[in-house]
C-alpha cells in the first residue's frame, strides 16, 4: 500500500487505491499462485520491549487521506478478491509473512514473497523466493550470513544502530572471518549489542502464537459486476473502460477463485467434523 502511495499514476483523491489494484493484477499474473496472502501490520510488541525507539524516527502523515485509502483497499479486497487477508495484533507483517512462507514451504509448496523489503532475504531457501516489484526481479540470497551482516552495519530504516565505522564491506568481511569478528566483539558491550541487533532483525518464530493470527477470506464467487461498479464510482476507467482489458483483469483471478473455493470446502468439512466431536 505504501508502494502504491508513492508510485504509479496520480488519480487524485483515490490515487493509492487505483495504483494498488492496477499493480496487483500483473503481480498475480507473473507469479501464477494457487493461493495469495495479503498481510497487515500489527504492533511489534516484542521488538518495542527490546528497544522502545524501534522505528521511532519515522514520521507519518495523512495529507493524501492515506489512512482512509488503506481502509478502502482492505475493504475491497475483503469483499471481492480471492485473497486471504492475515493479521496478528502483536506482530509485524514481516513476521507473519515469514511464518506463512515457512509453513507452506515445509508442506512442499513453492512460495513467492513479493516485497522490496530486504529483511526477507533471510527467508530465501530452496522453496522460498523473494521477488522485488520495484526492481522487477527475483533477489538472490548472499553467500554470507545476512542477519549477522545487517546486525553489524545496522538498519537506519528501522532505527537499529549498527557499529561505528562498520559499513557494508567491513560487515561482509567479518561475516567471512570469524577470528576478525570475535576480536571485534571483545570490546566492552559489543557482543551484547550484536545479540540485541540480531534479535531485532531476525523474523520472529510464531509457533506458540500462530493460533492468534486472524484470517479473512472472500468466499462468494463471481462478484465482478459489483467490483466493476465500485471501480466506476472511483473513476478507475483505465481498468474497466475496455472490455478486453477488464476481461483480462477478471481472468487473472479466476484460477484463484477456484482454489479458494476448494480450500473452503475442505475447511468446512474439517470444521463440521470437529464441532460434532
Amino acid at each position: 500500500m505504501y508502494r502504491a502511495r508513492y508510485s504509479g499514476m496520480n488519480k487524485g483523491e483515490y490515487s493509492t487505491v487505483f495504483n494498488f489494484f492496477r499493480g496487483l493484477r500483473p503481480l498475480i499474473e507473473k507469479t501464477s499462485p494457487d493461493r495469495v496472502f495479503f498481510v497487515l501490520e500489527g504492533v511489534p510488541k516484542k521488538r518495542l520491549q527490546i528497544s522502545p525507539d524501534y522505528k521511532g524516527q519515522r514520521k507519518y502523515n495523512n495529507d493524501d487521506n492515506f489512512y482512509e485509502q488503506k481502509k478502502l483497499i482492505i475493504s475491497i479486497l475483503e469483499k471481492y478478491f480471492p485473497i486471504t487477508i492475515a493479521k496478528h495484533e502483536d506482530y509485524e507483517c514481516d513476521d507473519i509473512i515469514g511464518y506463512l512462507a515457512n509453513k507452506f514451504s515445509k508442506e512442499n509448496n513453492n512460495v513467492t514473497i513479493i516485497s522490496s523489503d530486504t529483511d526477507f532475504i533471510q527467508c530465501i531457501e530452496e522453496n522460498i523466493r523473494l521477488y522485488n516489484p520495484v526492481r522487477k526481479k527475483y533477489i538472490e540470497a548472499p553467500e554470507y550470513d545476512y542477519i549477522l551482516w545487517k546486525s553489524l552495519k545496522g538498519d537506519d530504516s528501522d532505527n537499529i544502530a549498527g557499529f561505528a565505522g562498520i559499513g557494508d564491506k567491513k560487515a561482509q568481511k567479518m561475516c567471512y572471518d570469524k577470528n576478525l569478528l570475535n576480536n571485534f566483539l571483545l570490546k566492552e558491550g559489543y557482543r551484547e549489542k550484536l545479540n540485541k541487533n540480531i534479535e531485532m532483525i531476525t523474523l520472529h518464530d510464531l509457533k506458540d502464537d500462530a493460533k492468534s493470527i486472524i484470517y479473512y477470506d472472500t468466499i462468494q464467487y463471481e462478484k465482478w459486476d459489483s467490483l466493476k461498479e465500485e471501480f466506476k464510482n472511483y473513476d478507475f476507467n483505465s481498468m474497466i473502460s475496455k472490455e478486453k482489458s477488464w476481461n483480462k483483469y477478471k481472468e487473472t483471478f479466476d484460477n484463484l477463485w477456484e482454489n479458494i473455493n476448494v480450500y473452503w470446502k475442505s475447511f468446512r468439512k474439517q470444521y463440521t467434523s470437529w464441532v460434532k466431536k
